[in-house]
Parts: C-alpha cells; sequence; structure tokens
C-alpha cells in the first residue's frame, strides 16, 4: 500500500465532493489514542470537523462513486513554488498524485477573506480574472456560498465581485 503524506496544520486539501477544507490538526483521541483529523470548512458556516486519519488518507469508494475525479477521499492542495515529494512517507524524487498547485491569487483571495479586508478580497479578484479557470472559480463561490452567475470564467468573476462589494456596504465596520 502507498504511503502519503500526513495532514499538517494549515494544509489545504479537496474533498472528492469538490469542497475546501484547511487543516487544524492532527490530534489524538482521549480514550483509544486513534489519530483524529481536524479540519476545517472553507465554505458555508465554516464548521469544524474531525475524522480518524485512517478515514481521511483512505481511497475513494469507487463501487459508491464510480465517477469521482479524485483517487483519495482528500486530497492536499499546495502553493505553487512549494517542493512536492517531500515529507513523511514519499520516496525521494517521487511526486505523490494527490497534490495540486493552488492559484496563488486564490490564496490570496482566501487570507483576505479570513480576515474580512474586502478591499483585498477585490484586488485578488482582479488578478485572478486574467488567470482564472472554472475550477478557481467554483471553489470561491463554494466557500462564499453563492452560485455562479454567468457562463465564463469572467462573468463569474464579475458576480463575485459584486457580491464581494455587498459584503463589504452591509458587513462594515458600521454594522459592529
Amino acid at each position: 500500500m502507498e504511503q502519503r503524506r500526513l495532514p499538517a496544520p494549515g494544509e489545504f486539501y479537496r474533498h472528492f465532493k469538490n469542497k475546501m477544507y484547511q487543516i487544524v490538526a492532527v490530534a489524538s483521541h482521549s480514550e483509544t489514542g486513534e489519530a483524529m483529523v481536524v479540519y476545517q470548512a472553507l465554505y458555508g458556516d465554516f464548521k469544524v470537523w474531525v475524522r480518524p486519519l485512517s478515514m481521511f488518507m483512505e481511497e475513494v469508494d469507487r463501487e459508491k462513486y464510480p465517477d469521482a475525479d479524485q483517487r483519495y477521499r482528500f486530497e492536499r492542495v499546495t502553493e505553487p513554488g512549494s517542493r512536492m515529494g517531500e515529507g513523511p512517507g514519499i520516496q525521494a524524487g517521487e511526486e505523490p498524485e494527490e497534490e495540486k498547485p493552488m492559484n496563488p491569487h486564490l490564496l490570496e483571495f482566501f487570507d483576505a477573506m479570513d480576515v474580512r479586508d474586502y478591499d483585498k478580497m477585490l484586488e485578488a479578484l482582479a488578478r485572478l480574472s486574467q488567470k482564472a479557470g472554472q475550477k478557481e472559480v467554483d471553489d470561491i463561490c463554494m466557500v462564499l456560498d453563492i452560485r455562479p452567475q454567468g457562463d465564463s470564467a469572467a462573468e463569474q468573476i464579475s458576480g463575485i465581485r459584486q457580491h464581494v462589494r455587498m459584503l463589504k456596504k452591509f458587513d462594515g465596520e458600521r454594522l459592529r
């Protein structure tokens, strides 16, 4: 059986049903000692979840989900420029299949979203509009819990900008 790199706090993972999560910690169950992954949803109400490490790392059940695009239940998404193929369970020079580079402007958007900096979110969207693919647009829509508006990625980003401007207007400091 192939060994995979263990999740680490701060890393981003995509679930095979196309939802994004960030690792909070790898913990030990207080009674059994079983390794557990604590992770937070990057969409909706940003719930925090816990799941046994063995389940987190397992392959997708192909009988139940024959059309799944991913090999594993959760696959790590890394920042561009990071070195892949390093860490526990990976042989030197081997590149794990589950790692996919993440657009740096998408990360900027998520970072700005974490601190509710709407101006920086809009700046990141402006940079993303030049190079965003449908996957990035889908990730943003999923995290903001909105439906994409329009046919092209550019039209959808325009709709996202409009949504962020509305958030800025109604979630500003004056309402706190």
